[in-house]
């Protein structure tokens, strides 16, 4: 880490940090995605299509839960 940067009050290298982030987010569609990550996008979301009646509704499920405490 750069020495400067712990000289810095927190409220201000928190503030750098924000700033950093929201620029980054401003860009991220030049991010473009490897071949990895889109093939494991690709596996996610197959999976996902292929198990449509898996899981419970999160509705259901809190009742189930406050019925058991």
């Amino acid at each position: 880490m750069n020495p400067e940067l712990k000289e810095l009050p927190l409220p201000e290298r928190v503030q750098l940090v924000e700033d950093l982030w929201d620029s980054i987010a401003e860009e991220q569609h030049s991010l473009g995605l490897t071949t990895a990550q889109k093939a494991e996008l690709d596996k996610r979301l197959s999976a996902l299509e292929q198990s449509v009646d898996q899981g419970r509704d999160a509705f259901e499920f809190m009742d189930e839960l406050r019925k058991k405490l």
